[in-house]
C-alpha cells in the first residue's frame, strides 16, 4: 500500500527551460540549412566581355516643365512638336523606361496636359506626375 502512496507523490513534471532550447537549436539548424539551399552550384565558366551591355533596370526620364512654359527633356530645351519624336526615339532604345513628368504649379493646366497628351500619343506607357510631400 505504501507504494502506491509514493507512485502519487512524484508526478512527472514537465521541464519547460529544455524544450525552449531544443526548439531554438531546431530553429538554428533549420535557418542555416536553408541558406546553404539557396546556393546555386553551377558549372565554373569565364565569361566573355561585352562593350555593349544592355541594363535591365528602366532608366527614369525626367520632362520638366518649366515656369515660363519651356519643356526640358533630361537638362535639354525641347519645343513641344519634337517632344514625340524624342520620347519615340528613348522608348527604341529601352521600352520600359519611366518618364517623370515634372512642372511648376505656375504653370498653366492646359500645358501640362498637353505635355501628357504627347507622352501618352508618342507611345510612354509608365508615365507619373512628380510632386512635393504637403506638410501638415
Amino acid at each position: 500500500m505504501k507504494l502506491r502512496s509514493l507512485r502519487i507523490e512524484s508526478q512527472p513534471e514537465l521541464m519547460i527551460i529544455p524544450l525552449i532550447d531544443i526548439i531554438f537549436f531546431l530553429l538554428v539548424f533549420f535557418m542555416l540549412s536553408t541558406l546553404s539551399m539557396v546556393e546555386q552550384h553551377t558549372i565554373p565558366v569565364n565569361l566573355p566581355q561585352a562593350s555593349a551591355v544592355q541594363q535591365d533596370i528602366p532608366r527614369s526620364i525626367n520632362v520638366t516643365v518649366t515656369p515660363d512654359g519651356n519643356i526640358m527633356f533630361d537638362q535639354e530645351q525641347i519645343p513641344l512638336p519634337l517632344l514625340a519624336k524624342r520620347v519615340g526615339m528613348e522608348l527604341i532604345k529601352q521600352p520600359d523606361n519611366v518618364f517623370v513628368l515634372r512642372a511648376d504649379k505656375q504653370v498653366e493646366y492646359g500645358t501640362v496636359i498637353t505635355v501628357l497628351d504627347e507622352l501618352k500619343l508618342a507611345g510612354a506607357r509608365r508615365v507619373s506626375v512628380a510632386t512635393d510631400l504637403k506638410a501638415r
